[in-house]
């Protein structure tokens, strides 16, 4: 299986990973409204909830680049290396927004749809 495959099971899962450390280690979760629950939260809890829902709304994005890029014939590596890039800066991303470096984290963002942009160029040339 190539890569950018992998990196979309990757991109997908991301959400669980930032959830779980919204809700870590709180005896006072409540699992019957879990987002009002969340929407109290601050501080790290807060962030990572945040996380959770970006990499829910980036992610439709980057699969499809990835599978329009792979449906186009464009070359394999090219796509293997943005979806592989897009998956360091989306984990860059979580740690910056979770550590509360907001321009960083703007910038990291900005970057990982540059990859997805790039995907989809890729996929324009190839066609």
């Amino acid at each position: 299986m190539h890569i950018s495959y992998w990196c979309i099971l990757i991109a997908g899962l991301m959400p669980m990973f930032t959830i779980a450390i919204a809700k870590r280690g709180r005896k006072d979760f409540d699992n019957s409204e879990p987002r009002a629950w969340l929407d109290k939260q601050t501080g790290v809890r807060r962030r990572a909830d945040y996380a959770h829902r970006n990499h829910f709304e980036a992610f439709p994005f980057f699969a499809a680049a990835v599978l329009v890029a792979q449906q186009a014939g464009a070359t394999q590596y090219l796509i293997d290396y943005l979806a592989a890039a897009f998956i360091v800066i989306r984990l860059a991303y979580t740690y910056l927004y979770l550590n509360d470096k907001p321009s960083l984290r703007s910038l990291s963002y900005l970057l990982g749809i540059i990859c997805v942009i790039a995907l989809f160029v890729v996929a324009a040339m190839s066609a």
